[in-house]
């Protein structure tokens, strides 16, 4: 039987299983099938402790990008400037991969004025269609709006909003650990 051997990015060439687990048995490795319905299967010299701990390590990271959800809260009477520091802050999260999840509270009085929370909501999803798109759209729920916003490709996405500077962002920072808002 023949296999294609590899070591460490570099590709060895094509060669008999007995010949191939001899060189592993000299340099101290183990050969590992890498590819076992290839024609020829496809194998490497590697350090087996260390494979499966490459591999337990790529699971891991495939399952936090999965779970990756940020939060951002807006009110139904914010600012222009607040707004504006909220969305700039909402493409920083999308452009890192985020998923986004923004969240219009109303209190007291303000539920006799739903129109005006939907169309805030229509206003920040129109502001980040460049970055995003809408995976729920915006929904009443409760005392509350919620929309859920993914983030495109990256050859995809364009920022409308100049990032926060650095100086900007730690004052940002700083006003969040004191509110407790994102």
């Amino acid at each position: 039987m023949r296999v294609i051997l590899g070591a460490t990015n570099e590709q060895l060439g094509v060669m008999k299983l007995p010949d191939a687990l001899r060189k592993a048995q000299s340099l101290g490795l183990n050969l590992v099938e890498v590819a076992p319905n290839a024609v020829p299967p496809v194998c490497r010299i590697v350090d087996f402790g260390k494979y499966r701990y490459e591999l337990s390590k790529q699971d891991k990271e495939k399952k936090n990008a999965a779970g990756k959800l940020k939060e951002i809260k807006f009110r139904v009477n914010i600012d222009d400037h607040d707004y504006l520091t909220k969305v700039r802050r909402a493409e920083g999260f999308l452009d890192k991969g985020y998923k986004l999840k923004i969240h219009l509270q109303f209190r007291g009085r303000e539920m006799a004025h739903q129109e005006l929370g939907m169309a805030l909501m229509q206003r920040v999803k129109g502001d980040l269609t460049t970055m995003a798109h809408v995976e729920m759209e915006p929904k009443l729920v409760g005392k509350s709006i919620g929309m859920t916003l993914s983030p495109l490709p990256v050859a995809k996405r364009k920022r409308r909003f100049l990032p926060l500077e650095d100086h900007e962002q730690d004052a940002e920072d700083e006003d969040d650990k004191d509110t407790g808002e994102d």
